[in-house]
């Protein structure tokens, strides 16, 4: 079974991330491709531009943001199912730039696909 795991894009990688995954629409600000480390970037799972833009990690918006965003993810299930096949079995870190580590848009992701597998 899959084991998934968060983790923000800027912290050091290890050798237990298994398949390194961004989920941020937008490619995180000072981090170069080879720092990063990012063996698929799901954008197109990523919050819209609308939604992230609405958001602001403006934490009274949270309870709203996660259904709005779940919505987005049953609307549009390619991404999300080609995000599952290239992760596998084994483990899978979805990394995301945020500094907020709780309330983002990887912790409702990582929820939406362990209801799936």
């Amino acid at each position: 079974m899959m084991r998934l795991q968060l983790k923000r894009v800027y912290a050091s990688p290890a050798d237990t991330d298994g398949i390194r995954i961004l989920v941020d629409r937008l490619w995180p600000r000072g981090l170069s491709k080879a720092e990063a480390r990012i063996d698929f970037w799901a954008k197109e799972a990523a919050p819209s531009n609308e939604l992230r833009r609405w958001y602001q990690h403006e934490q009274e918006k949270w309870p709203e943001f996660q259904r709005k965003y779940v919505a987005e993810l049953q609307g549009n299930p390619g991404p999300v199912q080609e995000l599952i096949a290239k992760t596998g079995h084994g483990n899978a870190t979805l990394l995301f730039s945020s500094k907020e580590t709780s309330l983002n848009n990887a912790a409702v992701l990582k929820d939406y696909l362990e209801t799936l597998l």
